[in-house]
């Protein structure tokens, strides 16, 4: 269930390649681990001030994505928006965003407490309509190379036309990787990673092109477990590593920042794909 020797050392040789291109490290902070999706509107502030004291452990360049979870996707549900650009209930684009801005506080305000510098920075910086903004993009590695921590998040924007639509954190990952080109991308959920069989929770170290079975909460609007998958082996095909790691057990983000044996499923970088 964890990375042999051997294997981590190959790992540890592919990402030292990719060190001399970006030092920088991008992490998705899952909505179902930062809130509880199955109750409205709750932040997990314990779980979340953990996160914050293991990425004080860290000493690269970090970028912050995290998900809506119970806040925005709560009222997405409830106002009916998704991901497709459509003419929406102004009302609940407006609550969505003031929701999402409640849970970035939160998040923010730990990031403070635990003597780390975040740097807010919604949806709408860097991006017009459905399309990101590559030189927006930049200066966000510019940001977080600067010592402070970029801090972005899941959203509802408008898109023109009266329409609006749900931007995902996953779909943010897949933006700033293909600009950006960071040494490692995590993802932190609330599972040790994916299963190749939910029943007996029997762990998929690395993703070799077999479908994991995926649970899905009914919640989500944004597509889930599924729509993390999809935006992994996006980033992977562009030539970076992708880990999911158990986000209730921080340590294990350090671990695979710092090219030490872990516990998680991993998405091998394909240089040439």
């Amino acid at each position: 269930m964890f990375f042999s020797q051997n294997r981590f050392q190959r790992t540890e040789h592919f990402l030292i390649d990719w060190i001399v291109w970006n030092n920088m490290i991008l992490i998705k902070l899952g909505g179902s681990i930062i809130t509880n999706k199955e109750k409205p509107l709750s932040a997990r502030r314990k779980t979340i001030d953990n996160l914050a004291k293991s990425l004080r452990k860290i000493k690269e360049p970090i970028i912050i994505v995290h998900g809506g979870g119970s806040y925005g996707h709560y009222w997405s549900v409830k106002y009916d928006m998704h991901t497709k650009e459509k003419k929406y209930d102004i009302r609940g684009v407006s609550i969505i965003k003031n929701s999402m801005i409640e849970l970035n506080k939160i998040i923010l305000d730990s990031l403070l407490k635990n003597k780390l510098n975040p740097y807010s920075l919604p949806p709408t910086d860097f991006m017009t309509g459905n399309k990101p903004i590559s030189k927006k993009i930049k200066e966000v590695e510019k940001i977080a190379k600067s010592g402070l921590i970029p801090v972005t998040y899941g959203d509802a924007l408008w898109f023109g036309q009266n329409k609006s639509y749900i931007l995902s954190g996953d779909k943010i990952m897949t933006h700033f990787a293909k600009v950006l080109k960071p040494r490692l991308c995590i993802f932190a959920l609330n599972e040790d990673g994916l299963y190749s069989d939910l029943k007996s929770k029997k762990l998929i170290t690395e993703l070799k092109g077999d479908m994991p079975s995926i649970s899905e909460n009914k919640m989500d609007v944004t597509g889930g477990m599924t729509r993390k998958v999809e935006e992994a082996i996006k980033i992977s095909k562009m030539g970076m590593n992708v880990f999911f790691a158990n986000g209730k057990k921080p340590e294990r983000i350090v671990k695979a920042i710092q090219n030490r044996e872990f516990k998680g499923t991993m998405f091998r970088g394909k240089r040439n794909a």
